[in-house]
């Protein structure tokens, strides 16, 4: 059985647990600068860079991921979330985007193999690709709406670099999350497309938008539906929405994705709203309790958390939800849909 065959195979037996936030993670380790730089030679300043452990303190990324697993989760991601050459150039560590990558899908293999082993639970990897800090939607000069920073192909290209080290280092899927630009997403789709035919064999797709107000957009203006209709055609593993807000504002959103998407629904909210100092302070026991409801009625398929998220909000949501049974992937009519920042079908 392919990775995709063997989620999908998972997922309609129980509602499946993804893993937590590790920017958490990490800050509470209160890392120094030595730590994140290591000896690599790198010019600039590396505290914040988080990405980067994986090479100069691969023991914390281990320690998260372990944590996760044992907390219960099924799925666990990298630590790759800016891993890319345009993030990385903050840092002036873009030339190591390859190693970080490679090194950080490699210790989450070899730990979801090893927890496979104990108990003979398949474990997935999911290659983490967040959505730069460029858009391909907005311009960033007010004055000139026409200006972009980076175009479609360049940015392609940029996903295409990480995706390529991420399935070389042994990640079962590409997950393209924190979608705020859907025509980033659609960069990104391209690239793993194009990673596809040269390796001859699928790379399946994860995809999970983020939203930037209560109407239930992403900062391009999509819809959660318009969103779903773009990016149909890529024939995602999981569909999902992650970080925005707490569960309880995703709720709707939630529900609404559930009822359109004829694949898996993966969803993994913030710990709550963050509180005047922009820390997240929603108690465990509020997000399992919040996200079994979800459960409950049949509208996810994985479960976990984003930011402010930790491995005993991660336990909790899999105590929660072990006993409930998950969404059944639905049919949906062969209709024509389009979108624009609104959905459009036109019925069959």
């Amino acid at each position: 059985m392919t990775p995709r065959q063997k989620l999908q195979a998972e997922a309609a037996k129980r509602v499946l647990v993804f893993d937590g936030a590790f920017g958490t993670q990490i800050q509470n380790r209160k890392l120094s600068e030595e730590d994140y730089a290591g000896d690599l030679g790198l010019k600039s300043d590396q505290k914040g860079n988080n990405d980067i452990l994986a090479l100069t303190r691969p023991d914390v990324i281990e320690d998260i991921t372990r944590a996760y697993l044992d907390a219960g989760s099924d799925v666990v991601s990298t630590n790759t979330f800016s891993a890319n050459r345009i993030s990385q150039a903050d840092y002036a560590a873009e030339g190591l985007v390859g190693d970080i990558n490679r090194a950080s899908a490699r210790i989450a293999r070899e730990l979801a193999d090893q927890y496979e082993k104990l108990d003979g639970r398949l474990r997935f990897v999911a290659g983490a690709i967040g959505p730069t800090n460029k858009t391909l939607s907005l311009s960033p000069d007010v004055e000139d709406p026409g200006f972009r920073e980076i175009d479609f192909d360049g940015l392609a290209d940029v996903y295409h670099e990480q995706a390529a080290a991420l399935v070389e280092g042994g990640v079962d899927f590409i997950l393209i999350e924190t979608i705020f630009d859907t025509l980033n997403a659609k960069a990104g789709i391209f690239a793993v497309k194009r990673l596809e035919r040269e390796l001859g064999r699928e790379v399946p797709l994860m995809l999970s938008m983020t939203l930037t107000d209560l109407s239930g957009r992403n900062l391009s203006g999509h819809t959660v539906e318009a969103f779903w209709n773009a990016v149909r055609h890529a024939q995602p593993v999981t569909i999902g929405l992650n970080c925005s807000f707490g569960a309880e504002q995703l709720r709707p959103h939630v529900q609404l994705l559930s009822r359109i998407a004829d694949t898996l629904i993966l969803a993994y909210p913030n710990a709550g709203l963050p509180n005047e100092l922009g820390e997240y302070d929603e108690a465990p026991e509020t997000t399992a309790g919040l996200v079994r409801q979800w459960a409950e009625n049949e509208q996810v398929n994985i479960l976990g958390g984003c930011c402010g998220s930790t491995p005993d909000h991660i336990a909790r949501i899999a105590n929660a939800v072990k006993d409930l049974s998950p969404r059944r992937v639905p049919r949906v009519a062969r209709d024509m849909r389009l979108a624009g920042l609104e959905p459009f079908t036109i019925a069959a």
